[in-house]
């Protein structure tokens, strides 16, 4: 018998819950578009100058750096979808002011900005849990295609929005535009409350917002190859943030045109993100990760220069087109290259990392090439920019991103710690010793193998490691780390991924004799604990 096929990428769209949300997602993000269409074009009505046009971007991206890590961590721990509901209302209320400001004529660039800031709070909080919900919609085998078409998505919504939404301004005004947001946020609200999710299993387990945050820091300041990941994005969009931070000034003073061409421009970049989604399985043919990270820098940068040129209007068509293709060449992949080295017990607050590296580097280029702008003028800051891209990537090439072909499924080969009497949960901090009986032949060998080790219990919950030898027998080498709580070693247990038992087995291979490493389990006794 043959093998069944995998599921096709539009596969997820045969389930109804899916679809429902897929499609009230995509309308709510529509809005979303119009929405920053409007704000970003209407500060330049109201005569500011190239810092407080980037300062819009940077109040949108800014509380996404801010909060993105503590809104993975409140992902995993509340209903997602009551959590979801509160954050929509919060976002309708926040274009239901800027329509209100508009239609008043009230409007002016300290409300602007504090009205996008409150927003950006909303997509911060937002963002991880929308990620989160996916696995609970489709099954395993069509993750992948969900995934896929929630990135289809956002880019469909990329493209109709702007210019759906310049087009709306230009003939009815900031009001009208904002008011048809709140209409997408209230379709989004009725899509989750007909959503029957399942109530979470109890789990004895359950981390608290304090304990999952640190251990969610852990994960990252451990993981090597997340630094990778987060360098190579840091650095990309600090300098590719140029011609967002600016494009609005583009459009109105390099190019001549009004709020419906700047929309144009906007859904150009979407209809390339599209044609770029479509391309990528070719492109991957041919290049790997870093090849691909390349030749998005080295695009981007081409169209920075093209418009400091100031060329005619049919010409930035085309152009933005080609910065849409480049832009979800560069985001898929350093999302991919992330998506693929992270264990699921820590993805919602690892990737949350990266959308604050993410987001952080978007408000503080936009800030910075904003001051260039004001300073320079915004031709002389795009082709700053563009310089400075291809620079950084051909430096950066050099840093390859990991390719994520570790086994991170729990491999559940870590027996029940035995114990006397049942440890309270809370009890801590915990020291776990492991002894080893190791030939001086092996020693070095070994002890290079530990190395490897000590970022695996670090990354899954150690705040202290370390290695030390018997005095009076050098064969004997222990190994020690430091857990906050014995719920935290529990949840160690169920942490350990097959890739890290492989590396265990190779450790044990070392040890001398016929019985496995002892391992002790050691509690802190408080001075009143009897």
């Amino acid at each position: 018998m043959s093998a069944p096929s995998a599921a096709g990428p539009f596969a997820p769209l045969r389930g109804t819950t899916f679809a429902v949300i897929w499609a009230a997602t995509v309308l709510g993000n529509t809005g979303s578009f119009m929405r920053d269409v409007a704000s970003s074009w209407l500060v330049t009505d109201l005569g500011a100058g190239p810092a407080a046009v980037s300062l819009i971007q940077a109040a949108g991206t800014l509380p996404v750096f801010l909060l993105a890590i503590p809104a993975g961590v409140l992902s995993d721990i509340l209903d997602r979808r009551r959590f979801l509901i509160a954050v929509q209302v919060l976002l309708a209320a926040v274009s239901g002011g800027l329509m209100i400001l508009s239609w008043l004529g009230l409007m002016n660039v300290t409300a602007l900005v504090a009205l996008t800031f409150v927003g950006g709070i909303g997509a911060a909080l937002m963002a991880p849990t929308w990620q989160a919900i996916v696995p609970e919609l489709v099954s395993a085998k069509e993750l992948k295609g969900a995934v896929a078409l929630n990135s289809l998505g956002i880019n469909i919504a990329r493209a109709i929005g702007p210019a759906a939404g310049g087009l709306l301004l230009s003939a009815a005004g900031a009001a009208a535009t904002y008011g048809v947001d709140v209409a997408s946020y209230a379709l989004v609200i009725l899509a989750l409350l007909w959503w029957k999710r399942p109530a979470r299993a109890e789990d004895a387990l359950a981390e608290n917002f304090g304990g999952a945050f640190r251990a969610g820091l852990r994960y990252a300041r451990a993981s090597r190859e997340l630094h990778v990941v987060l360098l190579r994005a840091a650095i990309f969009f600090a300098f590719a943030s140029a011609v967002w931070a600016l494009l609005p000034l583009v459009a109105r003073n390099l190019l001549g045109g009004d709020a419906g061409f700047y929309g144009l421009l906007l859904g150009a970049v979407g209809l390339g993100a599209i044609g770029g989604a479509l391309l990528l399985p070719r492109l991957r043919a041919v290049l790997d990760a870093d090849g691909l990270m390349l030749a998005a820098s080295l695009a981007a940068a081409v169209v920075m220069a093209t418009l400091a040129l100031a060329p005619p209007r049919w010409l930035a068509l085309p152009a933005l087109l080609l910065l849409g293709v480049a832009w979800i060449v560069a985001l898929t992949t350093l999302n991919g290259a992330a998506q693929a080295i992270l264990p699921n017990w820590v993805r919602g607050r690892a990737l949350a990392v990266y959308l604050t590296v993410f987001n952080g580097a978007m408000a503080a280029g936009s800030l910075g090439w904003g001051v260039v702008a004001e300073a320079v003028g915004v031709p002389a800051a795009l082709l700053a920019g563009a310089a400075g891209l291809v620079l950084v990537a051909f430096l950066l090439h050099r840093v390859k991103l990991p390719a994520g072909e570790a086994d991170l499924v729990p491999s559940r080969h870590w027996p029940e710690p035995l114990t006397a009497d049942p440890v309270p949960h809370d009890r801590g901090p915990v020291m776990i010793l492991i002894e080893y009986r190791v030939g001086a032949e092996d020693r070095i060998a070994f002890l290079s193998a530990m190395r490897r080790l000590s970022a695996e219990r670090r990354r899954d919950g150690a705040y202290g490691w370390g290695i030390t030898e018997d005095a009076a027998d050098p064969e004997k080498l222990v190994e020690w780390f430091m857990v906050e709580s014995w719920a935290e070693h529990l949840r160690q247990h169920h942490r350990v991924s097959r890739a890290d038992a492989d590396v265990q087995a190779a450790l044990r291979r070392f040890h001398i004799g016929p019985d496995e490493p002892v391992v002790r389990h050691f509690l802190t006794v408080s001075p009143g604990r009897g």
